[in-house]
């Protein structure tokens, strides 16, 4: 370690330099990281003066970095011939009337965010996305305005400064307009709520469960355990299935009889099946529609209806069902088909063998006769 003292200031060397301010970057690490431990521990017993408190123990460990990091460089003869040139002493009034300006915005917002969670905690009209939603928006409003009054107190010409704020406006809003454009969609689907976080939802090709709803994006968990995040721009311009809404799911298996047996018969033991499997309700009762001629069966349609509907429930129920028909076909008589063809000759036309042996026994006879001649 190399110091070395010039009319009353300690330098160091870079070596020196390089450990000092690593420590001061750690210490104000550590006091940010406590501070927002504390805070997730005791975040309902905060009240507006704790919170205060804690961000100026923050903001105070930051500028005390900062102060450090410059000293320790060496910086500080710059950093007073900049105040020396910025005439900030003439400007003190402004300065403190910034300082108050902008710690009674984040205070009017804190206290705004508790009333918003008071609210929410009243009753369930307000979703806990859409409380996010608005106690952004409305700490964004505040500070904001809070900024463009402190901005006007440091410029006459606060007009001017507005045109070209506008004008960096559309061109940063046009290159950057499939975000804006997801910002939008989110304030849309905060108002609209077409889901809820928890619910079952399908969006375009996605199917999963709703883990989070942000202003730009919204996550979903497949069934398949994996994690998809989707942008709130494609949400808003595809058609959304919530299979959840309704707290309760239709599901229909097809089973297909063969042309002898009679559907009737069929679809009242397929009902009486379907009654029997755990989580299927009995109103809406089960009912079996017939759904079309196909190549080799007569294709029914067995509906039946469960409630809380989740992709378990879902899947375990199908599965019981169709292994609760099949068993009862089995019993009854009714014979679920594969696929065949019957081959038959035209009336008057040229005749079809279907018998490979005997189709075998003439040609080996055809063969011995030949040898004879």
């Amino acid at each position: 370690m190399i110091i070395v003292a010039e009319l009353g200031q300690i330098t160091f060397d870079t070596t020196t330099r390089v450990a000092i301010s690593g420590l001061i970057v750690a210490s104000v690490l550590a006091v940010r990281f406590f501070v927002r431990r504390y805070r997730e521990r005791r975040d309902a017993d905060l009240g507006t003066v704790r919170r205060l408190t804690l961000s100026t123990l923050i903001a105070g460990a930051t500028a005390l970095g900062v102060i450090g990091l410059l000293g320790v460089w060496g910086l500080t003869d710059s950093l007073n011939q900049a105040y020396g040139d910025l005439n900030l002493a003439g400007q003190f009034p402004q300065v403190v009337l910034s300082v108050v300006i902008l710690g009674g915005a984040y205070a009017l917002t804190d206290f705004l965010g508790q009333i918003i969670r008071e609210i929410v905690s009243a009753g369930d009209s307000i979703s806990d996305h859409q409380q996010e939603m608005l106690y952004r928006l409305t700490q964004l409003s505040i500070y904001s305005l809070a900024f463009l009054v402190v901005v006007g107190l440091f410029t006459e010409n606060l007009g001017s400064l507005l045109v070209g704020a506008g004008f960096l406006g559309i061109v940063v809003g046009m290159a950057a307009r499939q975000t804006l454009g997801a910002v939008l969609a989110g304030i849309v689907l905060m108002f609209s709520r077409p889901f809820e976080i928890g619910d079952w939802v399908v969006v375009g090709d996605h199917e999963g469960v709703v883990t989070n709803i942000t202003i730009v994006n919204t996550r979903i968990r497949t069934f398949d355990g994996e994690h998809v995040t989707i942008p709130n721009d494609v949400v808003g311009g595809n058609p959304v299935l919530d299979r959840t809404k309704e707290d309760r799911l239709r599901i229909e298996v097809e089973v297909g009889i063969d042309y002898e047996d009679d559907p009737e018969r069929a679809a009242e033991i397929a009902v009486e099946a379907a009654r029997g499997v755990d989580n299927v309700l009995e109103m809406p009762s089960p009912q079996v529609v017939g759904k079309r001629f196909a190549d080799s069966a007569v294709v029914l349609g067995v509906r039946y209806w469960i409630d809380n509907p989740s992709s378990r429930k879902r899947w375990r129920t199908r599965t019981g069902v169709i292994a609760a028909v099949h068993e009862a076909f089995a019993e009854e008589g009714i014979t679920i088909p594969f696929p065949q063809r019957t081959h038959s000759a035209r009336e008057g036309g040229v005749g079809v063998r279907l018998d490979a042996a005997d189709d075998r026994g003439r040609g080996e006879e055809a063969s011995d006769g030949g040898g004879d001649r």
